[in-house]
Formats: C-alpha cells, structure tokens, sequence
C-alpha cells in the first residue's frame, strides 16, 4: 500500500483553451499538437527542477520545490509556445493556461491531492488564453525574484476554503494587454476529481432573494393597509435589504469580502440616518471610521 503524507509544495496546473473546439475542428492534427506541447512542457517543468505527477485530457498537473522555479517554468513554457503557435493559423493555436499555488497537500503515493491542488487548478481555469494566474502565497514569494510584472486580480473562491484566495495575474513581454481584468467572469471548465473547483454562488441565494423580497413586500402592504400617516416599514425593508446585500457579498468573488461587508454596513448606517432624519448626519461619523479600516485592509491587501 502507498504510503500518506502530507507536504508543503509548488503546485503547476495547466490546461488548454478551447480543447473540445480543436478537437471538433481536427482530432489527429490536435492531439498531435498537445503532445508536442506536452514534450516541450514536460521538458521545461524537469529543466526548473518540477517534477510532472499527472496528465488528464488537455490538462497536466506538477509540483516544484521551489516557487521561483515554478513561475519561471511557466513564463518559458508560455514563451515556447507561443513561438510554436505563431507557425500556427489563428483558429488552430493551442493557447495553455496556467495556474500555480504554494500550499500544502496530501501526498499519496506519486498522486498529490487537497485545497492546495483545487486552489491551483481555479487560478488556471481563470487564466487568459497563454496567461499565467498566481495565488498571493505564490506572489509573496517571487514578486522580487522574477523578471515579470504582476496585476492583482482580486479574490477567487475555491470549493471548502472560506476566504476568498487573493490571485495575481503575471504579465509576460507584450501579453499585458492580453491579462484578464479583475471584473472578468472566470470560465470554469471540468477539472478531475483531484481538483474539484467551485466558484458558483451558494445554492438556495435565489430563493432567500425572493423570500426577503416577499416579506418586504407583505410589511409594505400591511403598512398601507394600515396607514395612520407613519411609514413603519421603512425600518424592516432596510433590514431585510441589508440582509441581502451581506448574502449577496458572501456569493461574489469579484471584491474581497470583508471590505464588502464594512461597506454594506456603511451602507446601512446612512439609510438609518436617512430614515430617522432629525437635520444631522450623525452617520458620518461611523461612516468614517468604517472608511478609514476599509482603506488599512486594501493597502495591506495590495
């Protein structure tokens, strides 16, 4: 039996863009060409001293000992073959993205599995066409050590981690323009059962939108059937939109979370002001301040 273990690891996740199209278009021509493109990666990762674990349909995954390896493996193999693509007509190009993660993982025999893997194949699945997407344990590593610039991205979710993963999108030569912005939606592909992802907003969001949405409307209907010349229902509809907007926040992944909620609830205050209106903003005040922590944990981020 093999051996379990745990380890702290590089993790190098690649797949193809648009792999089912080029294969609709030529099986014998495409696959042909990811195996050149495999060689040639296989040879890069061994060269930087990676060491490739598995292959699945278009996709590879390695590990690195070291970080700094593992991010110049990825800029030369996206060098390498974007000079093999430039030989190639534009709807035939075999473009890879590139995901890569420091973290720790289970080791089981050759095999390496965990959030450390599911992490790196989410920050590929967000990669641009011949783009290489890094996590911020990754970035910490090498943002003084590569010859390479970095744009953040924001956070991404993964299936069982609870925060958002800051990701960071590396600019090689002239593929700057080419780096997928942070409001850019990820496209996520089918990974294997080692790297399970899931960005999708929580089941059940819909239907707790449209409950809040049915007992607000119920509160304002029985405060008009009910009228005595006071808008009551005012109070728990900002409550309930507040709700929303927090469940709304915890879904998204375009925004780090935490900022989020202090600026829902920042939100919140100036409605209650707004609301209970006696010719003073008080809510300034706690605005502010909720301003200022907003703004410590986004230079901290950055």
């Amino acid at each position: 039996m093999s051996e379990t273990r745990r380890k702290l690891t590089t993790i190098f996740c690649a797949d193809v863009q648009d792999y089912t199209r080029l294969m609709g278009a030529d099986e014998e021509g495409t696959l042909a060409a990811l195996k050149r493109c495999r060689e040639a990666m296989g040879r890069l990762i061994e060269s930087h001293g990676g060491r490739v674990i598995n292959t699945w349909g278009d996709g590879l995954i390695a590990d690195f000992p070291s970080v700094v390896e593992a991010v110049r493996a990825a800029v030369d193999t996206q060098n390498e073959l974007a000079g093999f693509n430039a030989r190639r007509p534009a709807d035939g190009r075999m473009l890879f993205r590139i995901g890569i993660n420091l973290g720790d993982v289970i080791v089981e025999g050759e095999d390496i599995y965990g959030d450390g893997v599911n992490i790196a194949a989410r920050l590929q699945a967000s990669a641009a066409a011949g783009g290489i997407v890094i996590s911020s344990t990754v970035y910490d590593q090498v943002r003084n050590k590569v010859a390479v610039g970095f744009e953040f991205l924001g956070p991404l979710m993964v299936k069982n981690v609870d925060e958002g993963v800051p990701s960071y999108a590396v600019k090689i030569g002239d593929a700057k323009d080419e780096t997928p912005p942070p409001e850019r939606p990820a496209a996520i592909r089918q990974q294997p059962a080692a790297a399970v992802v899931d960005a999708a907003p929580a089941p059940g969001g819909r239907r707790l939108y449209g409950v809040l949405g049915v007992i607000a409307a119920v509160l304002i209907g029985i405060n008009l059937l009910s009228w005595q010349g006071i808008f009551w229902a005012r109070f728990p509809v900002l409550a309930l939109g507040v709700v929303a907007a927090l469940a709304w926040n915890r879904g998204q992944i375009r925004f780090n979370r935490k900022i989020g909620t202090l600026a829902i609830v920042a939100l919140g205050l100036a409605g209650l002001n707004l609301f209970t209106w006696t010719g003073e903003f008080w809510a300034v005040w706690p605005i502010l301040g909720i301003a200022a922590v907003m703004g410590v944990r986004w230079s901290m981020r950055r």
